[in-house]
């Protein structure tokens, strides 16, 4: 299908651009082979990408790859999201996966307040790599595992919901410091071999108690030793 007619279809349909994005790498996966590009290799975080998240000491930071494993992060952000990194949904890596941990941890919808928002976000973002990699071994067996433990995910994945920007505000009940509303932003970080990472950052407004209690995290955190970072996993 040429790109002229999947634009005509994205407009006949009254698509977003996400709902678009997605479209548009449905119709270039569904080409012959011989036009279709490599499939995608997980990459490292190169160290200067761990040098720019220990910089941010007022944020949380972290990265995390299309199929939702935190694969770097800074000390604020390991403070900060405790109960994910801590869950028994996380890998014997070190390394969580925030769509497991969503759908598959109790703990998940005490942790987001507004859980309902956060795993509609969580499955639109599955499902906006599976347009972009449908051919991913790793991510076919995550969408498999979360379809058959969680109702919850089957019925958000069978809803074809796509998100691929992925900002706004979140509410946290965080076990140390209680509720943070938080502003939150994520940005593509591309890498070689064709990988695209998400860096997303968690700031508070200035003068708000949410900022009081990000500090705090904060302080905390540089008093504890660094843990291991997550490592890449096998795609």
């Amino acid at each position: 299908m040429s790109e002229d007619v999947v634009e005509t279809v994205a407009q006949a349909l009254r698509l977003d651009e996400d709902e678009r994005t997605y479209l548009f790498d449905l119709a270039r996966a569904a080409r012959p082979a011989r036009l279709t590009p490599s499939r995608r290799k997980d990459v490292a975080v190169p160290p200067r990408i761990q040098w720019l998240l220990d910089s941010m000491t007022m944020s949380s930071a972290f990265v995390r790859n299309g199929r939702q494993d935190v694969i770097a992060h800074n000390a604020s952000a390991r403070a900060l999201h405790a109960p994910v990194f801590d869950s028994d949904t996380t890998d014997k890596h070190g390394r969580p996966n925030i769509a497991r941990y969503t759908f598959l941890d109790a703990g998940a919808q005490e942790f987001f307040v507004d859980w309902e928002a956060a795993a509609v976000a969580t499955g639109g973002l599955l499902r906006a790599e599976a347009g972009r990699e449908p051919h991913g071994k790793a991510l076919r067996e995550l969408i498999g595992e979360l379809s058959t433990l969680s109702p919850e995910f089957r019925s958000r994945w069978a809803a074809h919901d796509v998100r691929i920007r992925h900002d706004g505000i979140k509410r946290l009940w965080h076990p140390e410091v209680g509720e943070l509303e938080l502003s939150y932003q994520s940005l593509d970080l591309p890498m070689t071999n064709r990988a695209v990472h998400d860096l997303t950052l968690y700031t508070a407004e200035p003068g708000t108690t949410s900022e009081d209690r990000l500090k705090l995290l904060a302080g905390l955190a540089a008093t504890q030793p660094h843990p291991a970072q997550p490592t890449e996993g096998p795609r």
